[in-house]
């Protein structure tokens, strides 16, 4: 579907060249590979599943910058590939309790412009640090609660790379939550002797892999991650991964308890362990925007970042599979962003 030597023969938006949107990356230090998006042949000789012939899709305007900064993105636990159109508003939903608390909380001081300038001086749309913004992106995910609570719900948090389960699912689950985990004040990882009904836990896996099905906002969403979902499983197993699509149950003692600065090292030597272990979680979540970029996936690792890639079809998840999930490099003709994923000094996104 895509290729290099496709876009150096286009323009994004009559604007940006391979070349120039290399550089870009390279302005701000993001590890990047040249190696071509594709790995087969155009027409495909392999077998690959292509998109139905009216799935349009927009190969011409600039898809880096599409993603707005955030600070924390979660995902909520429903057992569901689908849901309403706004999902985040369905009533009595943890999502919608969220929104609630959200909308509620007091303001959060965001960093002004200057400072951020002087932070950092070369700006890329769409490329931001976490600590840059105080939204919290809220979606909806495919993953069923792991709790024996039916209504507790388990939810994932990024870039802090931890889960957190028994939320109930009320507004008093949102508000705890809010107050111990999501708040832009609380850092999830330093050691902590408060207590809390809730219970968070490290994610076990080298990365997740966030696909966009919401067909009810966009059906080319649906189709795109019935596709990918079936083939990064086939390209990461061809690997040597282990997929899952539901979220194993954590071993060990809740982060919630290790309180000493000790506890706390042995996290961040738990996070960096985990890259070698080739274990994945491939969840559907809902509308993230871009749907005119289909398929959308979002790749979270335990270093903290996450890379949202667009125009992804089954011809270019080898790629990603052997690029950025095994060697830490982006791929710049699918960027549309990324959270935390200007690495100064590091050749690869997997360097600590």
């Amino acid at each position: 579907m895509f290729s290099l030597r496709h876009l150096k023969n286009s323009l994004f938006g009559g604007a940006i060249t391979l070349e120039g949107l290399q550089a870009q990356l390279d302005s701000i230090a993001v590890p990047y590979t040249e190696v071509d998006c594709r790995t087969c042949p155009h027409p495909c000789d392999e077998g690959h599943e292509s998109y139905p012939n009216k799935f349009n899709v927009d190969m011409e305007s600039t898809m880096l910058g599409s993603v707005k900064p955030y600070h924390r993105q979660i995902i909520v636990s429903t057992g569901k590939m689908d849901w309403e159109r706004g999902s985040i508003f369905t009533k009595n939903s943890l999502a919608a309790h969220i929104q609630q608390v959200m909308h509620n909380a007091p303001t959060s001081s965001s960093p002004t412009s200057s400072e951020m300038k002087a932070k950092r001086a070369i700006h890329v749309p769409g490329v931001f640090d976490s600590s840059e913004s105080t939204k919290i992106s809220i979606l909806n995910g495919s993953h069923h609660t792991i709790s024996d609570n039916n209504h507790h719900e388990t939810v994932l948090v990024f870039p802090d790379y931890v889960m957190v389960t028994e939320v109930p699912r009320s507004l008093d689950g949102a508000k705890i939550l809010w107050d111990t985990i999501l708040s832009p004040q609380v850092s999830v990882h330093s050691p902590t002797n408060e207590k809390s009904s809730l219970s968070s836990w490290v994610i076990p896996y080298s990365c997740v892999i966030l696909l966009c099905s919401h067909k009810r906002r966009d059906n080319r969403c649906h189709i795109a991650a019935a596709q990918l979902g079936q083939a990064f499983t086939q390209s990461l197993e061809e690997h040597g991964w282990s997929v899952d699509t539901e979220i194993e149950h954590p071993s060990g003692p809740p982060l919630e308890e290790q309180g000493t600065e000790q506890e706390g090292e042995r996290i961040t030597k738990q996070l960096q362990e985990l890259g070698s272990e080739k274990k994945a979680l491939i969840l559907r979540n809902s509308h993230t925007g871009g749907h005119r970029y289909a398929g959308n996936c979002i790749i979270y690792t335990p270093q903290g970042t996450g890379v949202w890639y667009g125009r992804v079809s089954t011809h270019e998840v080898e790629s990603i599979v052997s690029q950025t999930l095994e060697e830490g490099l982006v791929l710049p003709p699918l960027l549309r962003g990324g959270v935390n994923i200007s690495r100064p000094g590091c050749k690869s996104l997997h360097d600590w």
